[in-house]
């Protein structure tokens, strides 16, 4: 008897581009684009005359590891998970939705066709979970490369209009809402060599933050109707982020460490594994994908943002970020080239 089924063995070599995307396409399936994957582009409905874009890349031994230090192996799941994770972080950054992506995924030729399957279950499942329902699959590129990379582009709208960087005003009160140093948190776990059989329950749920994040899509769209001036999602530590609003906004931005303190605290459990201060990642650490966002003094912020501290007048040439009054490093944080 004869099946159309490829082996469970079989690798992307062994399939070839076709075969690779008949066993993908079928767990990408949406019916909310106008054009899917298949043609030459994909078309997408649109409500608004604006479209945002973002993009962003995950590439093998930069962004993760197949084998962590600590022993973990880093699902293809949580790889195509991230992928959606931090693109529609940046459109609910805007205060939109996103509405649809291109992904382009380059292979080395021995990976395992279960691998792009686990990649892909990845992708479709973030975007349920994490509430990106709107968001469709448009198409994307399928490569040979010397290591894993994968590229999302992800589109999106705003209802309320877009909230941009630019926008904040000397007295507001700047809040985060979501998580704040959990992935830092994760990847100090992941990068020790102590093995992640050791690990509790409390350090399992911060690396998960690392690998699979959660940013808070519902409090981009809720803040831009309640009127933020600005916002941004926090990608590449607290401070760093904290640092590009005050400079597109030519204010400085003064940070009260006490509101933070509830955040290290969440982060014991890594610090007692990795002897790292707590509070180091809530400042420093990326990819919570969370939200840094300013709203004027009077106005009802959503409930789920905590004001850490207020926009005052930037006295000289340069603004600058201050925590209790002292001024941050603003080089301190995650950078690609660092």
């Amino acid at each position: 008897m004869t099946t159309n089924q490829p082996n469970v063995d079989a690798t992307v070599g062994d399939l070839g581009e076709q075969g690779i995307l008949d066993a993908m396409l079928p767990l990408l399936d949406s019916e909310q684009a106008s054009l899917g994957p298949g043609d030459d582009a994909g078309a997408l409905r649109v409500r608004g005359t604006e479209v945002l874009v973002s993009v962003d890349t995950l590439v093998e031994n930069q962004d993760f590891r197949l084998i962590w230090p600590s022993g973990l192996e880093h699902r293809a799941y949580d790889i195509g998970w991230k992928s959606i994770a931090q693109n529609v972080s940046d459109i609910n950054a805007m205060g939109g939705d996103a509405t649809g992506a291109v992904i382009s995924l380059s292979l080395p030729k021995d990976t395992s066709l279960e691998w792009v399957r686990d990649f892909s279950r990845g992708v479709a499942e973030a975007i349920q979970g994490l509430g990106a329902q709107e968001l469709t699959i448009l198409g994307g590129d399928l490569g040979k490369s010397q290591e894993i990379s994968v590229t999302t582009t992800v589109l999106g709208e705003c209802e309320h209009g877009k909230v941009l960087r630019s926008g904040v005003q000397v007295g507001d009160r700047i809040a985060v809402a979501g998580r704040v140093g959990a992935a830092g948190a994760g990847l100090s776990v992941l990068e020790h060599d102590r093995n992640e059989q050791v690990w509790s329950r409390a350090v399992r749920r911060l690396v998960q933050a690392q690998c699979r994040p959660v940013p808070p899509l519902e409090s981009g769209p809720r803040a831009a109707e309640a009127g933020a001036t600005a916002m941004m999602d926090i990608s590449d530590g607290l401070i760093r982020d904290a640092g590009r609003l005050a400079k597109a906004s030519h204010v400085n931005l003064e940070l009260e460490s006490s509101v933070l303190q509830d955040y290290a605290v969440r982060l014991e459990a890594a610090s007692e594994l990795t002897g790292t201060d707590p509070m180091s990642w809530v400042l420093y650490g990326g990819e919570d994908f969370g939200l840094l966002a300013a709203f004027p003094e009077g106005l009802e912020i959503p409930e789920e943002f905590t004001v850490i501290g207020a926009a005052k007048p930037a006295n000289g040439r340069r603004a600058v970020v201050k925590l209790d009054g002292k001024v941050a490093k603003p080089e301190t944080g995650f950078d690609h080239f660092g």
